[in-house]
């Protein structure tokens, strides 16, 4: 097993342990992120109907020349606007395996500053 499969699949499990008990209702969607290379991802999802309620993304803002830090930051701020505009407050939020630090850190921490509570 290569490194790149090792990192790959220790990730599938740490998501794998995190969905167990992570689940989004009407109420309390999941805030679900997905990080690539060059992009950041943020859906908020009900799992009781598998919809997905408000998205958002780095995509919609390349023109900007911004670290990737700021694009997260960026996004989070973006995903608590368009949930507040939904009618949502509180979500449970649902890291995707990923550790809590830069990218995710700085999503989040948007995310609550725009209001979201989690």
């Amino acid at each position: 097993m290569g490194i790149k499969n090792k990192k790959a699949y220790s990730r599938l499990k740490i998501k794998r342990r995190i969905r167990k008990t992570v689940v989004g209702t009407a109420e309390r969607p999941r805030m679900s992120v997905f990080r690539s290379n060059k992009q950041i991802y943020v859906q908020l999802i009900n799992d009781d109907n598998g919809s997905v309620i408000v998205a958002a993304s780095s995509r919609v803002a390349e023109g900007n020349k911004v670290n990737k830090i700021e694009q997260a930051r960026l996004v989070g701020t973006d995903i608590a606007e368009k949930a507040k505009a939904a009618g949502v407050e509180t979500v449970v939020f649902d890291r995707n395996g990923y550790l809590y630090h830069g990218r995710i850190k700085s999503l989040a921490e948007a995310a609550r500053k725009g209001g979201l509570k989690f």
